[in-house]
This record gives C-alpha cells, sequence and structure tokens, in this order.
C-alpha cells in the first residue's frame, strides 16, 4: 500500500468512486474486444483505439498510446490479451510523467511568494467559482491565509456565488459588483493581500470566450495592475475545465492557452461523466500541469491531482 503514502483512504475512495463511470466505459469496452482472443492482435488495436478515442482521450493521444503498444507487440512477438490491461496502464502512467506535472503531497504553497498570486480563467458553467472557493477552503484548513477577487464582474451571479463562498469558508472577497472594471477589482484584491500578509490571493475573471482580442487585453490589463503592487504576479494562470465536455474541454484549453500563458490546469466533474479520458489526452497534449481535479460536490472531493493514483483508481479491478 505504499502508493497511499501521499494519499488518505477517504480521498483514494473518493477518487476511486469519482473515476468509476470512465473505468466502466473504458474496461468493459476492452472486455468485450479481447473476448474469445488468445493475443494482441491487429484487430484488437483498431478496437482498442476505438475505444480510447470514444472514451476522449484525443486522438493524437490514442494513436501515441497505440503506437507504444505496437513497439512492445513487435518486440515481445506474442503478447497475450490478459496483458493487455498491464501495458495499456504502463503507457497512460508513462504519458502522464512525460508532461509538466509535479506531484504535490497536499494543497501547498510554492515557497518565495507572499502572497502567491492566481488567476483564474475558464468558460461559463465549468465549475470556475466553485473551484476558487473549494481551494481557499483546502488552504485555509492548512491554516493559510486567503483573499479573494470577484473580478467575473461580467455576470452578478459569479460575484455574489465567490461572495458565499467567502462567508462560507471565512476568508475575505473583495469585490465591486457587476459590470465595473475587473482590473480594479484585481488591482483592490491584491493590494488587500499585501496589505494583510495574506499567503494566497485568488482573483476570478470572467468566463466568456467573446473575442480572443477582448480576453487578451482584459487579461493583460488585470496582470499589469496586480503588478503594481508585485512585479511578477500573477505567479499562476490557472485554467479550469469540465472534464464532463470532453472534446470541448480540448477546444477551450486550445483557446485559452493562445490567449493567455495557462500554467495550471483544473479538471472538474469527472465524477459525472466517463469522459475522464480527457484528462490523459489534455496532459500530454498541452503539456501544462494538471494540479487539481473534481471527483465530487464536496469540498474534499477537490484533489490535488496524483499521476499515480489516478492511474491506478482507473485500472483498479
Amino acid at each position: 500500500m505504499a502508493l497511499f503514502g501521499l494519499f488518505s483512504k477517504e480521498k483514494k475512495e473518493s477518487l476511486d468512486k469519482g473515476l468509476e463511470k470512465t473505468k466502466e466505459n473504458i474496461f468493459s469496452k476492452i472486455g468485450r474486444a479481447v473476448a474469445g482472443k488468445s493475443k494482441v492482435d491487429d484487430e484488437v488495436l483498431d478496437e482498442l483505439e476505438e475505444i480510447l478515442i470514444t472514451s476522449d482521450v484525443g486522438v493524437d493521444t490514442t494513436v501515441k498510446v497505440i503506437e507504444r503498444i505496437e513497439e512492445r507487440v513487435a518486440k515481445d512477438k506474442f503478447m497475450n490479451t490478459s496483458e493487455l490491461d498491464q501495458i495499456l496502464r504502463d503507457e497512460i502512467a508513462a504519458l502522464l510523467s512525460e508532461n509538466n506535472t509535479e506531484d504535490l503531497a497536499d494543497f501547498e504553497l510554492p515557497a518565495g511568494h507572499k502572497p502567491h498570486v492566481i488567476l483564474v480563467v475558464g468558460v461559463n458553467g465549468v465549475g470556475k467559482t466553485t473551484t476558487i472557493g473549494k481551494l481557499a477552503a483546502q488552504f485555509k484548513s492548512k491554516g493559510k491565509s486567503v483573499v479573494l477577487g470577484a473580478a467575473d464582474t461580467f455576470r452578478a451571479a459569479a460575484v455574489d456565488q465567490l461572495k458565499l463562498w467567502g462567508e462560507r469558508v471565512g476568508v475575505p472577497v473583495v469585490a465591486h459588483g457587476m459590470n465595473t472594471d475587473p482590473s480594479a477589482v484585481a488591482f483592490d484584491t491584491v493590494k488587500q493581500g499585501v496589505e494583510t500578509g495574506a499567503d494566497l490571493v485568488i482573483v476570478d475573471t470572467a468566463g466568456r470566450l467573446h473575442t480572443k482580442v477582448n480576453l487578451m487585453n482584459e487579461l493583460s490589463k488585470i496582470k499589469r495592475v496586480m503588478q503594481k503592487f508585485i512585479p511578477d504576479a500573477p505567479h499562476e494562470i490557472m485554467l479550469v475545465l469540465d472534464g464532463s465536455t470532453g472534446q470541448n474541454a480540448f477546444i477551450q484549453a486550445q483557446e485559452f492557452t493562445k490567449a493567455t500563458e495557462v500554467s495550471a490546469l483544473a479538471i472538474t466533474k469527472l465524477d459525472g461523466t466517463a469522459k475522464g479520458g480527457v484528462v490523459i489526452g489534455i496532459s500530454d497534449q498541452f503539456k501544462i500541469p494538471v494540479k487539481y481535479i473534481g471527483v465530487g460536490e464536496q469540498v474534499n472531493d477537490l484533489q490535488v491531482f496524483n499521476k499515480a493514483e489516478f492511474v491506478d483508481s482507473l485500472f483498479k479491478k
């Protein structure tokens, strides 16, 4: 059970449950694909390719996985279908380890920044504001002081929702209301974070992709005002993606990475979908660290992404 050194039993059970639909989707199909077959042949590989693509792993990443398996089949000459699960597990683990994701032991902040400033981006409906609230709760539970900024001033609901999270968690929220200047909110949030000696500042932004130019301009302005107080802020730009949207999440990642320098990913709503394979594809294609995944509605169901635990839950019998 050494795998669980970084993971509590409760979190592992939550992860197992959250990935259950994806696991059933992939492995019930693999079971049918290899039924009655004794070796991994071209037909099995063709079916495996289709299974991975329909599980939203993505075409490019699927091709990469299949090519690696083909190399192993060619090298071993004969490979039993009973070995396929382990081979697939090995190759997915290898892909995840090749991106820039570092396994964190828990919710922890990098040394050297006080406050550490996170700018959160993503379209409406992906769970962006909820993710911010859960992050605030988890860091607060670790004894960190947090300030939130409601700079998604395009929707009154977003401002109100963040205020509710602030009240629930017991952290201050800087808000100017709807249709106010987002950069002014960001300015006041970072200012308050600096003046109060906060450990963490998280600023929400408008969840819309109206045009890349407008998005870039707005985010650039927010960054400039932050830098009046902290020259290297924001220290992270975190993109929140809804895992249940599958290939839509890929498209959003493409658009936001073109518009701004995304440095971390949070992938939500994996518990309600059979499309959890999207984590593998996005991790592989964008080489941006997946820091957090959402596997349920409770605060503790937002988890630090751990590659080994993710693969273990995905392939657990």
